[in-house]
């Protein structure tokens, strides 16, 4: 008996699996919400000339590439000298690019600052430390910001955190109290958690003591920053997929010790979930509404608050931007529409209510994305810093003079071939175990033309210029939504990205 629940576990298993992978790779419409539709895994960075024509922007700003090249660029940093800070989750690196010392517009240069890491997001500085938030933990090390240089070994100081799931990133910020905060996203879609720090934003110690859960019912709270002045936290939260395109909406929350959120039972303005609602009457009456409702699937992730500098900053806003947040929408996937794919600006006003209006928008048109904003921050100039993980870049959007023509510096990128350590067994034998794996999990309904619809078809082009075989086993480990995580081990993705590599070079 206990062989055929196996066995039937395992196909239906393998069912859901090659359905998934058949619609999780353009748009397709199915029964129960079920909606997919993003742009693909990444895309190509556009020319300043074309950036500059396709961002629209509110008059007297404008946009260029500051730095390129950075696979899966997320959260952003500003040191106190000026260098920016900026984690690839997918290669295990923390890159620091060089300040733009001849104020030209674009960095100076950029290298890897950390590496071997798992899953580095989110990122602070505090007195003279760097805090890095891994998928499963948080570590510290000593950082000379002028010298760009680390002082010693990087030591975890929070370990545990549960990892992985639907979302596997961690955010890490030090509050005016002289706490350090982190984002735990909820494991799924919609689910009663099994573990109480998932959907939370959690309060440490400094040495990363004394965890507590500060709040609760936070589904993925990416992005969160204090308001100055009041002192207040806010952060954005998405909404739950699978319930049609224009609901929930993703969230814009105010941030209270010990304050509950609705997520699983309740969105938006404590309307209750279609499944887990019912018999949690009581809880959804007790959340926190949002303090600004954003459309459905926008994806808000990295936030700030516009702190207008003193003395010098050539690219500083106007008066009207200080204290107005901004905020990074990814773009939707669970949408037939794409919806977001643009950084907005939220305007708090006297009567309390706050204002959404856009600021740099244009990165989606005729449902073809060229960009997918993650992060904002603002920069020693005044100048606001956009990381974009679809095409690797950082944008610096300035207000006055435009920045020179200067091209922007980029990572360096794989030389060479990622399979020449291996020989030519070695590879065969790889991929005759991949091959395996590659036809159970359905992956040819999105990559193998002759499999796929012509709508939902990805080509798996160019991937040698692209990868090696250890990036690319990274990102099959936490892959882009919707395409689905694989309970695959670490021996199988590489397996998996060496097959690739072998028939899509």
């Amino acid at each position: 008996m206990l062989r055929r629940i196996l066995v039937c576990t395992v196909a239906a298993v393998a069912v859901f699996a090659a359905l998934f992978a058949a619609v999780a790779c353009g748009y397709v419409g199915l029964p129960f919400g079920l909606t997919v539709n993003f742009p693909g895994f990444s895309g190509d960075a556009l020319p300043d000339a074309q950036l500059a024509q396709r961002i629209a922007l509110p008059p007297g700003f404008h946009i260029n590439s500051y730095a390129g090249g950075i696979e899966n660029a997320r959260m952003l940093r500003f040191t106190p000298s000026g260098d920016l800070l900026v984690s690839s989750p997918r290669q295990g690196k923390v890159f620091l690019v060089e300040r733009d010392s001849d104020h030209d517009g674009v960095a100076d240069g950029m290298r890897v600052l950390l590496g071997n890491l798992n899953n580095p997001h989110g990122l602070a500085l505090h007195q003279g430390y760097l805090y890095v938030a891994e998928g499963d933990a948080v570590l510290r090390v000593r950082f000379d910001a002028e010298q760009r240089t680390l002082l010693g070994q990087p030591e975890r100081i929070i370990t545990g955190i549960p990892s992985g799931g639907n979302h596997w990133t961690r955010t890490v910020g030090i509050g005016p109290d002289e706490k350090l905060y982190v984002s735990i996203g909820s494991d799924c879609n919609d689910c009663i958690e099994a573990e109480a720090r998932r959907a939370t934003i959690m309060r440490f110690n400094l040495d990363g003591s004394g965890g507590e859960i500060y709040a609760s019912g936070l589904r993925n709270s990416v992005g969160f920053d204090w308001q100055p002045g009041s002192g207040d936290l806010y952060a954005t939260d998405n909404g739950r997929d699978l319930l049609g395109d224009d609901f929930p909406p993703c969230e814009f929350n105010k941030i209270v010790q010990g304050g509950f959120y609705g997520w699983p039972f309740a969105h938006g303005d404590r309307v209750p979930d279609p499944t887990l609602g019912k018999g949690n009457e009581a809880r959804i009456a007790a959340s926190i509404p949002p303090a600004h409702a954003f459309g459905a699937h926008v994806a808000p992730l990295g936030m700030t608050f516009y702190r207008t500098p003193s003395g010098a900053a050539p690219a500083a806003f106007p008066p009207q931007y200080d204290g107005v947040a901004f905020v990074a929408q990814h773009g939707s996937w669970n949408r037939s529409k794409k919806s977001g794919y643009q950084v907005v600006s939220l305007t708090f006003n006297a009567d309390g209510t706050i204002s959404e209006a856009p600021f740099a928008s244009g990165f989606v048109r005729d449902e073809k994305a060229s960009g997918r904003p993650v992060d904002v921050a603002e920069g020693p100039d005044g100048a606001l810093y956009v990381s974009d993980d679809f095409t690797g870049s950082i944008y610096r959007i300035a207000y006055g003079a435009a920045a020179s023509a200067n091209a922007a510096p980029a990572a360096t990128k794989p030389s060479g071939d990622p399979l020449a350590g291996l020989d030519a067994a070695a590879i065969q034998a790889a991929s005759a175990r991949a091959a395996t794996l590659w036809g159970a999990s359905g992956c040819g309904g999105c990559h193998i033309k002759e499999q796929a619809d012509a709508a939902a078809y990805h080509p798996l082009d160019n991937l040698k210029s692209r990868y090696t075989i250890d990036t690319l086993a990274s990102f099959l480990k936490s892959p882009q939504p919707p395409m689905p995580i694989f309970p695959f081990s670490d021996e199988q993705r590489r397996d998996l990205a060496i097959y690739l590599l072998a028939t899509h070079p």
